[in-house]
């Protein structure tokens, strides 16, 4: 058995991304971030659909084409479909922010 929140590093310098599971067509993420953002000119587009939630801290999304980011805080998750382009525009700099990540093909539906 493991925690999600067990080896939480306080000062790392790159966002740590661990897989805690792969299959076929699914692939299950641990992120850990602290004071993290995306690149001003990166943008993630990527051919899967990802699920991802704030299980701790807190940080902001931003979608190409919006006006603002969204700004997620525990229990906050979010569906981003494949090819759509977003960045990480803000981590909270005095907590580890985790993040649970499903990367999976887009055939499935979330419940309404």
């Amino acid at each position: 058995m493991k925690n999600l929140f067990d080896d939480l590093p306080e000062k790392i310098p790159e966002e740590l991304t661990e897989v805690l599971l792969r299959g076929k067509s699914v692939r299950i993420e641990r992120i850990v971030s602290t004071g993290h953002a995306s690149p001003a000119d990166f943008w993630y587009d990527q051919p899967e659909a990802e699920w991802v939630a704030v299980l701790r801290g807190e940080a902001k999304l931003f979608f190409a084409g919006d006006e603002e980011p969204i700004h997620l805080r525990p229990g906050d998750h979010v569906l981003i479909p494949s090819h759509r382009k977003h960045r990480v525009e803000w981590t909270s700099p005095e907590e580890p922010t985790v993040w649970l990540a499903v990367f999976f093909q887009d055939s499935f539906r979330k419940n309404d």
